[in-house]
């Protein structure tokens, strides 16, 4: 059996259409750091996560946890634009059915 990848830096690099050279470039690395990081082969650290993440146009977080191909990417990026997190997780809060609602 498979064990599940430990992150998805290489699925999120593709979905935003970036090459190793260029999402390297933009980080201030070279394309073998990138290919040693998607391979697994250098630990992709929060300092790592912290860089990446607003090139891929995502949270740390979701690089860890998340295939961007299993995600409806209009929540992502309605998300991505929203200033005020907080408020908007209230007001999604809201939306939530309970068994009270019924």
């Amino acid at each position: 059996m498979e064990s599940p990848p430990l992150h998805y830096l290489k699925e999120w690099r593709k979905f935003r259409c970036l090459t190793q050279a260029h999402l390297a470039d933009v980080v201030g690395t070279s394309k073998s750091v990138i290919c040693d990081l998607e391979r697994g082969n250098l630990q992709l650290s929060p300092k790592w996560l912290r860089r990446l993440a607003p090139v891929l146009g995502t949270q740390p977080g979701k690089i860890l946890d998340h295939n961007p191909d299993d995600m409806d990417m209009d929540i992502l990026e309605i998300w991505s634009l929203i200033d005020d997190k907080a408020q908007a997780i209230k007001v999604m809060k809201s939306f939530i059915k309970n068994d009270d609602d019924v």
